[in-house]
Order: C-alpha cells, then sequence, then structure tokens
C-alpha cells in the first residue's frame, strides 16, 4: 500500500533558506507519509524581478493546496509575511513558545504556551494621524468575525490536547475594544463546555506568566497583546528566532482554510551556504503542519524527537554542539524513522 500523500506549497526564501529546504525535505523522507512539494520562489531577487506576479502565484498556489511551508525571506521594499496575510486574510497567528534544550536562558522555570493572536485590528491597522501639532491619535479596532475565529480555534486546540484557555485584555479599562472581545469569547466558550476557561488582565498576565509559568497553557489575546506577549514568552524561553508559528485564515464556519507555518527567524546571510543553519525552527514548523492536515502523530513525533536529541546534546553549533545542518538533520530523520517505523506483529500459532 503507498504513503498517503500530501501536496505543500513550499516558498523558497534567502539566505539560509536554501539548505532549510534541503533539510526539510530529507526529513519528511523519513515520514511514513508523502509530502508533495510545489515550490514558488519568494527570494527577493524574483520579487523584485517579478513584482506582484510573485503573490498571485503563492496566493493560488497556497489556496489549492490549503497548507504551506515558509522559509525566511529579507524585507526591503515591503514584508512578504504582511502582503500574504493581506493577501490570503490570515486573521490568526498561532505561536508555541516553549523551552528548547540547549538554548541559554536567564529564566529558570520551564514554560510551555500556545499564544493564540487575532492577527488583524488592534492599533496595528491605523498609523494614527496628528491633531494640530502637539497631539496625535489613532483608532484602535476589534472586529468579531477574526475574534470569533481565534477563539474558536484556541477551544477547538485545547480540545484536543486537553489543555486550558486563558484570555487576556484590559476589558475593565477598555470597555468597548476589549468588552466586544471577551464577550465572544464567552460567547463561543458556551460551545465548548468541556474546556476550562479563565480570563485574566492582560498587564497581570504577564507577571503571572514570569512567577507561575505551569499555570498557563493556550493563552487567546488580540493583536497588539499577542505580539508583546509573544516576544516576552521568547525572551523567556532565551531566544526570538528559535520557535516556529502558524498563520491561519478561515471560512464562512470558522474552519481553517488556509494555513502558512514558518519558522521565526531571519535569513543569517553571513552563515548561508555554510552548513551552519539551524533546522530546529523550521522542524518545528514542519510539525504543526502535520498536525494541521491530520497526521497528529507525525507532528508530535517530529517535534518531540527534535526536542529530544538537543536535550540529549545533539545540537549545532550556535548551541553549543558540534552538528552541522546536515548531520542535525540526518540524525533527527532516523530518530523520526526509528520512532515511527511499524511495529513487528507477534506471530501467530
Amino acid at each position: 500500500m503507498g504513503r498517503p500523500t500530501y501536496q505543500v506549497t513550499e516558498l523558497l526564501g534567502d539566505g539560509i533558506g536554501t539548505e532549510l529546504s534541503r533539510a526539510i525535505h530529507t526529513l519528511a523522507e523519513a515520514l511514513p507519509i508523502r509530502l508533495d512539494f510545489i515550490p514558488v520562489d519568494l527570494a527577493l531577487e524574483n520579487r523584485r524581478a517579478r513584482g506582484q506576479a510573485v503573490y498571485d502565484e503563492v496566493a493560488e498556489a497556497i489556496t489549492a493546496t490549503r497548507v504551506a511551508l515558509k522559509h525566511p525571506t529579507i524585507t526591503a521594499e515591503e514584508s512578504p509575511n504582511a502582503v500574504l496575510r493581506r493577501r490570503l486574510d490570515l486573521s490568526v497567528i498561532h505561536r508555541p513558545v516553549y523551552t528548547i534544550p540547549g538554548v541559554p536562558t536567564n529564566f529558570r522555570r520551564e514554560l510551555d504556551l500556545d499564544i493564540v493572536r487575532v492577527a488583524t485590528g488592534g492599533t496595528y491597522d491605523d498609523p494614527g494621524r496628528m491633531i494640530g501639532e502637539d497631539a496625535a491619535v489613532s483608532l484602535r479596532i476589534v472586529e468579531r468575525r477574526p475574534v470569533c475565529e481565534a477563539t474558536r480555534y484556541a477551544f477547538a486546540l485545547a480540545r484536543r490536547t486537553g489543555k486550558h484557555v486563558t484570555s487576556a485584555s484590559k476589558y475593565t479599562i477598555q470597555r468597548g475594544t476589549d468588552g466586544l472581545f471577551e464577550s465572544v469569547v464567552q460567547e463561543v466558550s458556551r460551545q465548548y463546555p468541556e474546556v476550562s476557561h479563565r480570563t485574566e488582565l492582560f498587564d497581570a498576565l504577564l507577571g503571572k506568566i514570569i512567577m507561575a509559568p505551569e499555570r498557563f497553557q493556550i493563552v487567546l489575546v488580540l493583536n497588539e497583546y499577542g505580539d508583546f506577549l509573544s516576544d516576552m514568552a521568547c525572551g523567556l524561553a532565551g531566544s526570538l528566532g528559535i520557535g516556529a508559528s502558524a498563520n491561519l485564515g478561515f471560512d464562512a464556519a470558522s474552519v481553517v482554510r488556509v494555513a502558512l507555518f514558518d519558522a521565526a527567524h531571519g535569513t543569517a546571510p553571513d552563515i548561508a551556504g555554510k552548513d551552519l543553519a539551524n533546522p530546529t525552527a523550521i522542524f518545528l514548523a514542519l510539525a504543526m503542519l502535520l498536525s494541521q492536515i491530520g497526521e497528529i502523530d507525525a507532528g508530535h513525533t517530529v517535534k518531540t524527537a527534535t526536542l529530544d536529541l538537543l536535550r540529549q546534546g545533539v545540537r549545532t553549533r550556535d548551541l553549543g554542539g558540534e552538528e552541522s545542518t546536515e548531520t542535525f538533520t540526518a540524525a533527527v530523520a532516523a530518530e523520526v524513522s526509528r520512532r515511527l517505523a511499524p511495529r513487528p506483529q507477534p506471530a501467530t500459532r
């Protein structure tokens, strides 16, 4: 019997993106499924040569495959991530942040958070304007639809993983905007009676995560709050760029329509082509993609095998190890293959 096949749009990038792509293809071969990668060149040179036609091709490909894996790209005339969020209506960002073995950190507690962020609205959609010479104003926007989509995604994630949800805002002060957010969260939460949910004021949440991170699992927040929280949590974990994230677009029933997964780090041009890139983050992005397409066991195995090897000291040089991109990839692929190999059936008499 052949392996199940899934088409995945692969957005090729700049710098170390070529090496990360090779690493992903090597790891994919170790899986008991087949990933049919559809490449689209999103590197800066191609974007400058083709203009908006590149984004047309990307949007068409992702709409067809429904899932995409993006390698790091240079932000020059525009941010490819921002353009794709607008073009594909990616209204929710899911950013897992957890302690990664080998990453130096000043934080001594174990961290394991799933941050679910409304990716539109807030103050980010309005750059503001001056009022005379001595004042400025901007409009803060909170819309029911993206809040509903983020909330359903967070509660479905909690139902699937057995975790609980904390929603956080400044609803006692921002009664209109944050009040709408919390009212929508309360409405949606009633559809998931088995999921534990509580609310926190956002400023208090930041302190409580530092003091007792084990109390928080899935945290649901508005746009700018999610931006602040993600950077704080990544700082606690020791790196702004070692993790992965999902950018999600939804259909009219709030079911994921398209999902774009990427590593949080940049293009690292100084080490490009030297077999020094750390593929941990793109492996974690692949793990999220596998879970999204329903290959839960494969996604969990890619994540845990990667982290377990790091814990055992199998690390690239940036984390104090001796592995190259290629040797670390080979080690992870071998471990994933071993863990997912069919178990021998007992002999029958």
